[in-house]
């Protein structure tokens, strides 16, 4: 039978937090390699992320452990299992644009793919910074506006990429392929803006 605890475990919550905080900005940072260097030493970097994908799902998963054995949670629980959810989620789609960019056969990655990835990465890396802030509630406003503004480039560098993209490109099964990868990469992106309006959500409750 589960252990309930009627004690906060505070620091357990925040430290798991900060953790999966961290592993999306090191997933993003495997995908930045691997694009940058595709198609050289692509296994092992699709191996890396499949990794740090499966460590993301672990921490999810104790979180919602800590959750459910916890009676007295820090914040709202729902607000709680969000936050671990959509933090998962952002692995997901790194791991799910790195399959796809390995599994269609891909010999040539475009700069404007390696830009996105950097975007991830950059977006990743605020959200961490707003994470850290999450103990104690305090002000993330700087790092979710540029958490945000990085959103906005990333959804206009795919609208650029995808015109691009049917204008230049002649092979029918290319178009397809980019297509379908950078509408991947975008979820990554979405999925760190989904995390700062949970954050946002939880810092409004709480002050």
């Amino acid at each position: 039978m589960a252990r309930i605890s009627l004690v906060p475990q505070k620091r357990e919550f925040y430290e798991l937090y900060n953790r999966a905080a961290a592993n999306t900005v090191e997933i993003s940072g495997k995908l930045v390699e691997l694009l940058d260097a595709f198609p050289d030493g692509a296994s092992d970097r699709m191996r890396d992320i499949k990794e740090l994908e499966h460590a993301g799902d672990g921490l999810t998963h104790d979180l919602i452990d800590l959750i459910n054995r916890t009676f007295v949670t820090p914040f709202d629980r729902d607000d709680m299992y969000r936050l671990a959810g959509v933090l998962d989620d952002i692995c997901d789609h790194i791991d799910d644009s790195a399959e796809k960019l390995v599994g269609y056969g891909v010999e040539h990655v475009p700069e404007a793919a390696r830009q996105q990835a950097q975007v991830i990465q950059r977006a990743a890396a605020k959200l961490c910074e707003a994470v850290a802030l999450l103990d104690g509630f305090r002000d993330s406003k700087k790092q979710l506006i540029e958490l945000r503004t990085l959103e906005d480039e990333g959804d206009d560098l795919i609208r650029r990429s995808i015109s691009e993209l049917f204008h230049t490109e002649t092979d029918a099964l290319a178009v397809l392929r980019w297509k379908d990868i950078y509408e991947q990469l975008e979820e990554a992106v979405d999925a760190c803006e989904n995390a700062a309006d949970v954050l946002e959500a939880i810092l409004v409750k709480n002050r």
